[in-house]
């Protein structure tokens, strides 16, 4: 363990209530699939994997993976889970309700960037999930990553959370503030994901001690 860490982020949302945004296209020509056991020795190659492994793991838990393909190859994918996922930069799990899904280890693979397939696989997700009865999906990005943010947007979700954690040695500070045009329930819904049992939560900040 690194003696401190900082990270400072956003969580986004999309609420079902909302209605479902338009689909977002892509620039290019692609095909919306989730990746299934066929074809994960294509997926490995697209993470640059030296073995499934990795990703057979991750299978192992209530995870999917979805990508846009090109001509029959994976040019951007992202992973979703259902249940419980940790969050490493922010050092702690996502305790999602049997409604709620989140989205993360979204890539787009260098030969097809500036394409905007990145919006288009989370406008696609969005719809994918929207279809099968979700009532919330949830994503997050660092502040600082600018393409995340707008492809983000793009998409449809809207600004929950703005975050900073904090951790010196075993010390942790956990401080959340809402979007100004997030409704309650929502920055509710965040904060009750994001805040993890061995944090007290103390208005819109959690102090923690990891054990």
């Amino acid at each position: 363990m690194q003696p401190w860490a900082v990270e400072y982020g956003t969580l986004w949302g999309y609420e079902r209530s909302d209605g479902l945004p338009p689909v977002c296209p892509a620039r290019i020509e692609v095909e919306f699939d989730e990746i299934g056991p066929a074809d994960i020795d294509a997926l490995r190659a697209a993470m640059n994997l030296p073995t499934t492994e990795p990703i057979e793991q991750r299978y192992r838990g209530r995870r999917r993976c979805f990508s846009l393909k090109v001509e029959g190859q994976i040019a951007c994918y992202g992973w979703v889970t259902q249940g419980v996922e940790c969050v490493g930069e922010l050092e702690r799990q996502f305790n999602l309700g049997d409604d709620e899904a989140y989205i993360w280890d979204c890539a787009t693979l260098p030969a097809w960037r500036g394409q905007r397939l990145y919006s288009a696989l989370l406008s696609q997700i969005l719809h994918q999930f929207h279809a099968e009865g979700i009532r919330r999906l949830w994503i997050g990005a660092s502040q600082q990553n600018a393409p995340s943010v707008q492809g983000i947007a793009n998409a449809g979700f809207q600004q929950v959370v703005d975050v900073v954690y904090r951790r010196w040695f075993r010390l942790t500070y956990f401080w959340m503030k809402a979007a100004p045009t997030a409704p309650p329930d929502l920055v509710s819904a965040a904060c009750h994901i994001m805040v993890n049992d061995h944090e007290r939560q103390l208005g819109s900040v959690a102090i923690g001690y990891k054990s």
